[in-house]
């Protein structure tokens, strides 16, 4: 029997054109996830249709066809993670949304100085009614 390499190749093409859009369009971080997987998919079915189209004794594209199954396992496992210690802190699996937790939500650096400055002044006063109570510690 001999192996159409058309038909896998077109079929791995699909899988990928599906899951860059899914990569590009989408704003829920777990269909993103998912699109990851698509592409990591057309990218097994490619290197297996290769090796057997290629006839190839030591069967590298299924080897590594397998360690492409373990990364995107471990990627998976991770991501998910991500996105749940994100969803409880957020509320909101969006990405667009995890932009705002990389800034530190900080849209104007001039609030951020008044903050500090105030946080600083608070921690003088706090001083400054610890400073008596400390000499009257200190003579008795």
């Amino acid at each position: 029997m001999h192996l159409h390499l058309a038909y896998p190749a077109v079929l791995a093409a699909l899988l990928f054109c599906v899951g860059l859009y899914g990569v590009l369009a989408r704003r829920n971080a777990i269909l993103v996830l998912m699109s990851v997987e698509l592409m990591l998919n057309a990218v097994n079915l490619n290197l297996v249709a290769f090796d057997v189209w290629l006839r190839d004794s030591l069967h590298a594209g299924q080897a590594l066809t397998l360690f492409t199954i373990a990364i995107a396992a471990a990627e998976i496992g991770i991501g998910l993670a991500i996105v749940l210690a994100v969803y409880r802190n957020r509320g909101s699996s969006a990405v667009d949304d995890l932009r705002d937790t990389a800034e530190g939500r900080d849209d104007d650096p001039d609030d951020s100085e008044a903050a500090a400055a105030a946080d600083a002044a608070d921690t003088d006063e706090t001083d400054a009614e610890a400073a008596p109570a400390q000499k009257a510690e200190a003579t008795a």
